[in-house]
């Protein structure tokens, strides 16, 4: 019997040791098509805002608009700020969704362009009719509307450079931003059916600040929950994780 010096020592013509027999892993259970079940409930919620707080300005003969003597285009840009808002909060839905993100990249990225030209808009001409609100109140609608611009607008510059993972916390900052107008609503309405008076200085106080610093807040522990937790990346992300 000859021996194969290529083999180290394994005789010729004898059979190969077996490979590993592999355990074929077991299939996952596949998860519902809106991948969180939060997903439905938040769309449902927006929906609800929306029909309520858009169509009492519907049209301009009853909708109860603050008195602004000596600037006739106030209403035109009222609207233009309800549309371009109800643009944004509407595409937030879509860019929180991660079954969309995951598996429609392009629909996440154009929903993204629709969401920053709402926040934009959305955002200027907030500025521009808030002067005409009530006093109180306006120093906590300026701040969070120039919050939501600058949060969006650095988000889309780190998409752009390919920082998915910063891109990722500042949109998330501005989704808490732009959903403080939902708590706005709901603060107020709360605190007029409760049994005793509350003054409405703080009533409207309490509306303009509490629902967007709670969120950020809230967004700010979830990143922190979640930090390092692999949430997958779109092409080029260069292998960055992002917490989810």
């Amino acid at each position: 019997m000859t021996i194969d010096t290529d083999k180290a020592g394994v005789p010729t013509g004898l059979a190969e040791p077996p490979a590993t027999t592999r355990v074929p892993a077991a299939p996952q259970a596949r998860k519902p098509f809106w991948r969180r079940p939060w997903i439905l409930p938040l769309a449902a919620v927006v929906a609800t805002y929306l029909f309520y707080q858009i169509s009492p300005y519907v049209p301009e003969s009853t909708a109860p608009v603050p008195p602004h003597d000596g600037f006739p285009a106030y209403y035109p840009v009222l609207v233009t700020h309800m549309v371009a808002s109800t643009l944004a909060i509407i595409t937030a839905v879509f860019q929180v969704w991660p079954w969309l993100r995951k598996k429609h990249p392009a629909v996440h990225r154009a929903s993204g362009r629709v969401y920053l030209l709402g926040a934009v808009v959305g955002g200027i001409t907030g500025l521009i009719i808030v002067r005409f609100a009530p006093p109180v109140g306006q120093i906590g609608v300026s701040a969070a509307v120039s919050l939501w611009m600058i949060f969006t607008i650095v988000a889309v510059v780190y998409a752009r450079k390919g920082r998915y993972d910063l891109h990722r916390r500042f949109m998330l900052y501005s989704f808490a931003i732009v959903m403080n107008n939902i708590w706005g609503v709901l603060i107020v309405n709360v605190l007029m059916r409760l049994p005793w008076e509350v003054n409405f200085v703080y009533m409207l106080e309490a509306a303009r600040w509490t629902g967007w610093v709670f969120n950020l807040m809230l967004v700010q522990w979830w990143l922190y929950h979640t930090e390092g937790r692999d949430i997958g990346l779109p092409r080029g992300a260069k292998g960055k994780r992002v917490s989810a």
